[in-house]
């Protein structure tokens, strides 16, 4: 079986390594942190990220990308939104050349607006690059549950044979031809799952998420739609599906970070929420494109100061009154 690389040591990046390990792929994972990279080569675990999840001993663990780049022909890059172009930039010499470039982790630039795809477009022009998103949470897939997620590529033949390359007896991989949709409904998602917590985390009640969610989605589908995503993309996992899980776990590192938020707590010691990075350049977007979307909005003044708490949830919940559809 061909090699694969991971790129990314965090909690999902050693989940897919865990995954595909198990499943007999010959897999080298390549983390900056040395200190964790060696406890996954001698402990086999991630204490940091998925602390007692224990992981195949066949992981081989590198802080050099070279290295883990070496004879793999499907490359999972699993690395923030915000820190891809300086990667990508770094990989075109080490890079195999027959290698496909698969994004697993859900963002948009916030200084250009650019989606993960087009990142590694401008930094590795004519390479076949695919998507993987939906609704997954990494202790999950490392621990060997089942899962669904979507698999997309701009050629349909190709993302047909990533979803079979990837796809294991619990990572059930459907795959797609709409890129983008599959991109914006995995980067909006992270936002709204911040305006459920903040819900849940002022104590406003279920009632109020679900109908906090289903709104949300209104927007996800619109604003999708409106970057170039097609209506039933985002009605599948990578949409509708990922906007479930997130707004409903503390798993989710998103959903997590709006729920201390709303309780007033010190968000400083918190992980990483890519949703704070992708809320104001999704309310500019929405903005450019005419697209209507309040709880987006919303949050990004949340985030920015520009409203308080008690401010963003009134507005949340208190929309005015207007036909449902239509």
């Amino acid at each position: 079986m061909s090699a694969i690389a991971v790129l990314g040591a965090g909690a999902w990046g050693t989940a897919l390594a865990a995954l595909h390990a198990r499943g007999g792929a010959p897999v080298r994972l390549f983390g900056r942190d040395a200190e964790t990279i060696a406890a996954i080569e001698t402990r086999h675990e991630n204490p940091r990220y998925l602390p007692g999840i224990p992981l195949p001993p066949s992981i081989r663990p590198t802080t050099d990308a070279g290295e883990a780049l070496a004879g793999a022909n499907v490359v999972l890059l699993v690395v923030p939104a915000q820190s891809l172009a300086g990667l990508a930039a770094t990989l075109a010499e080490a890079l195999p050349a027959d290698a496909t470039l698969v994004l697993c982790a859900k963002g948009i630039e916030r200084r250009t607006g650019r989606f993960m795809s087009d990142i590694v477009a401008d930094a590795l022009p004519d390479r076949l690059v695919g998507v993987l998103s939906g609704p997954s949470f990494a202790s999950d897939v490392a621990r060997g549950l089942p899962t669904a997620v979507t698999v997309a590529a701009s050629d349909g033949e190709a993302a047909d044979a990533l979803a079979r390359r990837l796809s294991t007896e619990s990572f059930r991989c459907y795959a797609s031809d709409d890129l983008r949709g599959v991109e914006a409904g995995g980067a909006l998602k992270n936002v709204l799952a911040l305006a459920a917590g903040v819900v849940i985390g002022r104590g406003l009640g279920a009632s109020a998420q679900a109908a906090l969610v289903t709104r949300g989605f209104v927007e996800l589908r619109r604003l999708g739609e409106a970057l170039g995503g097609r209506p039933e993309t985002l009605m599948g996992l990578s949409g509708l599906g990922d906007l479930i899980l997130t707004c409903s776990s503390p798993q989710s590192r998103n959903f997590a970070y709006g729920a201390a938020l709303g309780r007033g707590e010190d968000l400083s010691g918190l992980k990483l929420a890519e949703g704070v990075f992708t809320a104001a350049i999704a309310a500019r977007l929405a903005g450019e494109s005419g697209i209507e979307a309040p709880i987006v909005e919303t949050v990004a003044e949340l985030l920015s100061g520009e409203l308080s708490v008690d401010e963003a949830a009134q507005r949340l919940l208190m929309r005015p009154l207007k036909r449902e559809v239509g």
